[in-house]
């Protein structure tokens, strides 16, 4: 009896020890390199090596070359013309891509990764968030994936992808990280640009227009300036275009040739601690009215030149970026509530938005 025990025992010992050795093999496959559909090694929650993501995003890509009216054939060396990067949003040519970039270009042409070359057209732009939308007749090109901004936090990886200081061979390609989120820039007295991403990966000129992307090759942003190019100081400190802001614009470019927002009806200037303190008032940021516009709401509402606002509907306007992000998200005909200061005087007042003229 004893014997057969032992047989007994040796046997489940040994069926044991075959489960251990099959479990431990799957494991080790388990835990072995994913790979994507096409191949891309795939790493836990979905994100793929730089290699990978620049191999996906550089057919998405494009070279963007703008010369302006009146000046002879395309050429990156020439005096005005303009060097910069696009992002491809449909497979039938509408191409994202900043709007200083193509602002005042008499014609535009869009290089393919391929080196195909195409003549645009603009469909559209808007200075402020800095977005614009061209259109060359091609198809079954590849767009890229935009991502979303929401879900953006500090350190988190990117690359910038662009062609950098328009140099040959293809798009130059960086890595950094998230350095902020929120980003406000002032570019002068009337621009302020808001909800910007800092990165640290290098963004140089003609980067302009080309797609920041996370690991799992989303754009989560449209690369727009470096700190050095708007006051001269600051390095590894750039700029993005959150994603959610400029495919919320460039689908309005597209659908109907324009950004639909409200208008005041004032000429906007950012409030500063200098400025403040020599009209006497005793708020450091805001909007500071040069002008009403004849005729419009605003002077109805009785809005003059001086007052400077500080909230609309509750909601803090601390620059011009504010407002044009407040107007973008609001359309004419909108009853809103503005409080101001006049001298140091706080004063409330109701407005009712207009339509943005054409200028």
């Amino acid at each position: 009896m004893l014997e057969v025990k032992g047989k007994k025992v040796r046997t489940v010992a040994a069926l044991l020890s075959a489960l251990l050795l099959t479990a431990a093999v799957l494991s080790l496959t388990a835990c072995g390199p994913a790979t994507g559909g096409n191949g891309a090694s795939v790493a836990p929650g979905g994100e793929l090596s730089t290699v990978d993501v620049v191999r996906q995003l550089t057919p998405s890509v494009v070279h963007v070359l703008t010369v302006p009216a009146d000046t002879g054939p395309a050429n990156p060396s020439s005096p005005g013309v303009g060097v910069g990067t696009g992002i491809i949003l449909e497979p039938d040519g509408y191409v994202l891509t900043n709007n200083h970039l193509i602002d005042g270009a008499g014609s535009i042409v869009v290089t393919l990764h391929n080196g195909q070359s195409y003549p645009a057209r603009l469909v559209g732009g808007d200075p402020n968030p800095d977005v614009a939308v061209v259109k060359i007749e091609a198809i079954g090109l590849q767009p890229a994936n935009p991502g979303s901004a929401a879900s953006l936090q500090v350190g988190q990886d990117v690359i910038a992808i662009g062609h950098a200081l328009a140099l040959p061979g293809g798009p130059t390609v960086s890595k950094g990280v998230i350095s902020a989120l929120g980003r406000s820039i002032e570019t002068g007295l009337q621009d302020t640009f808001v909800d910007l991403i800092q990165t640290d990966a290098s963004i140089n000129p003609g980067n302009s227009g080309g797609p920041l992307v996370n690991a799992r090759g989303e754009v989560v942003g449209v690369n727009t300036a470096t700190l050095s190019s708007i006051n001269g100081g600051g390095q590894g400190i750039n700029f993005a275009i959150n994603i959610d802001a400029a495919m919320s614009v460039s689908r309005q470019l597209i659908e109907q040739g324009f950004v639909k927002r409200g208008f005041l009806g004032i000429s906007p200037m950012n409030l500063n601690p200098v400025i403040a303190t020599q009209m006497g008032i005793p708020v450091q940021e805001g909007i500071l009215i040069a002008r009403v516009a004849e005729g419009s709401d605003a002077q109805s509402a009785g809005l003059q030149g001086g007052d400077v606002i500080v909230e609309i509907n509750n909601q803090p306007i601390r620059n011009t970026g504010d407002l044009s992000k407040f107007l973008l998200n609001n359309p004419p005909g909108k009853r809103i509530s503005v409080r101001l200061y006049r001298g140091n005087s706080q004063l409330q007042t109701e407005a009712t938005l207009d339509n943005m003229p054409a200028f």
